[in-house]
């Protein structure tokens, strides 16, 4: 199926009674709390958890993606949590197809659908739409993708100045995708982007909350965190990611924490070097992904920006519970 056809598959969404489907949105950064409030919502009123994180769908990935355990699934349905191989070229396009599918069945079924994550691309595009971008030749595809990104960057400022520009240029994969788009269609990226299709925002009532914590709370909970991950099977994990014999530039492999976690395997880091260097780059996507729900969103979804303590938890869940039944 090509992007254009997957864009067609976001139809209005219906519930058993056939009103529009009733859809809580949980988002933010990493290790802000999204997930116990998602299981604090998800008590209270009958629905289904999905998942909205791009580590979270890699089967093999369960520790250093913080998925959601089976104690903490006991009970509630959980969708599209695990169900990737690590080496499959997933997409935001093929996400918002599955979640699509699910929040339908959800509705169907007379349960809300919670989406709970942190990836906004996912949920840009599952309520604003795809771009009918055609499928790239496997032949550039494989010609860039072999590409050195400094080489890559290099020649999209030739090809598509504007995807240069707003691009970082060590962000491998997206220059990627920026060129072998322009290369393969003959059309930039961005142009694309402009024709947008689908999309189920307009058809679904959405209660949304984007949890921002303090910084400080957030950064101090991302190092305490990966301490616990590589207490608690991380290393493992990678162990196992290396036996497996996935490529290097697979998905899974370049998940955060996963390099430095198999370089200490292969001696060139220590413990401590490897932790810092996990920790490092994790409280720099949590700012980054900070930043974006910020300022992405619409302006009308409630952003939470205080500590989320257990009692405050419960009163965000109550209130999206009471919107969500009403």
């Amino acid at each position: 199926m090509t992007s254009a056809d997957s864009a067609t598959a976001h139809t209005p969404q219906r519930s058993s009674d056939g009103q529009p489907a009733e859809v809580a949105i949980i988002c933010g950064p990493t290790a802000s709390g999204k997930t116990a409030l998602a299981l604090a919502l998800a008590q209270r009123i009958p629905s289904v958890v999905i998942n909205a994180d791009s580590a979270q769908v890699y089967r093999d990935l369960a520790i250093l993606s913080a998925r959601p355990d089976e104690t903490e699934m006991a009970g509630i349905p959980h969708r599209l949590f695990g169900h990737v191989g690590g080496d499959d070229d997933y997409s935001a396009a093929r996400w918002a197809e599955e979640a699509t599918r699910e929040i339908a069945a959800a509705a169907a079924d007379g349960r809300r659908a919670i989406l709970v994550g942190g990836t906004g691309l996912y949920i840009r595009t599952l309520i604003d739409g795809i771009a009918p971008v055609p499928e790239i030749d496997p032949a550039v595809r494989d010609a860039v993708r072999a590409l050195p990104v400094a080489q890559a960057y290099a020649a999209l400022k030739q090809e598509d100045p504007a995807a240069a520009k707003r691009l970082n240029r060590g962000d491998t994969t997206r220059v990627a995708r920026a060129l072998e788009v322009v290369r393969s269609s003959g059309r930039t990226l961005a142009d694309w982007q402009s024709a947008k299709t689908g999309g189920i925002g307009a058809s679904t009532h959405i209660t949304a909350t984007i949890l921002l914590p303090p910084r400080e709370w957030l950064f101090d909970r991302c190092d305490q965190r990966l301490v616990a991950m590589m207490a608690g099977g991380a290393i493992a994990e990678v162990e196992a990611l290396l036996a497996h014999g996935y490529p290097p530039e697979s998905p899974v492999m370049r998940a955060i924490g996963v390099r430095d976690i198999a370089a200490m395997l292969a001696g060139e880091l220590d413990y401590d070097e490897a932790l810092a260097n996990a920790q490092l780059a994790t409280r720099r996507y949590a700012k980054r992904q900070y930043t974006w729900f910020r300022n992405q969103p619409p302006a009308d979804w409630t952003r939470v920006e205080a500590t989320p303590d257990a009692a405050l938890v419960a009163n965000i869940a109550d209130t999206m519970a009471a919107a969500l039944a009403g």
